[in-house]
């Protein structure tokens, strides 16, 4: 199993103060690092429930889209820790986008890019384009406009 995310990239997505407030647990002034990888554990095998199937885990390349749903799914755990009734709702919708990604990914309406791709391996190829409309379809052709 891969971790798609560090607690650094959390702290740096929160705060320092804030990510001392969600895993400490005895008052303490540093980051709970034990509390912050249990939540990142929680993300990456979240994650990888997902993607199993489409994808051969673990995975060989970084995806930067991964990193950026394990930290908002780590954040959520580390708030769902603190304040169950009353997450706020940025965390909430975050959260809800992450699965919603998660799903699309599995369902392979989104496509994972490493950092390692280039864009001509994934950028537009109009050889490949394909479309359902013709020359005759043109609402504005060129004899018509002529006629303006």
């Amino acid at each position: 199993m891969t971790d798609y995310c560090t607690v650094d990239d959390i702290e740096t997505q929160t705060s320092t103060p804030t990510l001392i407030q969600l895993t400490s647990d005895d008052g303490q002034e540093a980051v709970n690092r034990d509390v912050a990888d249990e939540a990142i554990l929680y993300s990456s095998v979240l994650i990888d429930g997902y993607l199993r199937g489409r994808y051969s885990l673990p995975l060989n390349a970084h995806f930067p889209l991964l990193r950026i749903l394990a930290i908002d799914l780590s954040i959520h755990r580390l708030y769902s820790r603190r304040m169950r009734n009353e997450m706020p709702e940025v965390i909430e919708t975050n959260y809800n986008n992450a699965i919603s990604t998660l799903k699309d990914i599995q369902k392979g309406v989104i496509t994972l890019q490493s950092e390692s791709d280039t864009l001509e391996s994934s950028g537009f190829n109009a050889e490949e384009y394909k479309t359902n409309k013709s020359i005759i379809d043109k609402l504005f052709n060129k004899g018509r406009m002529f006629e303006y």
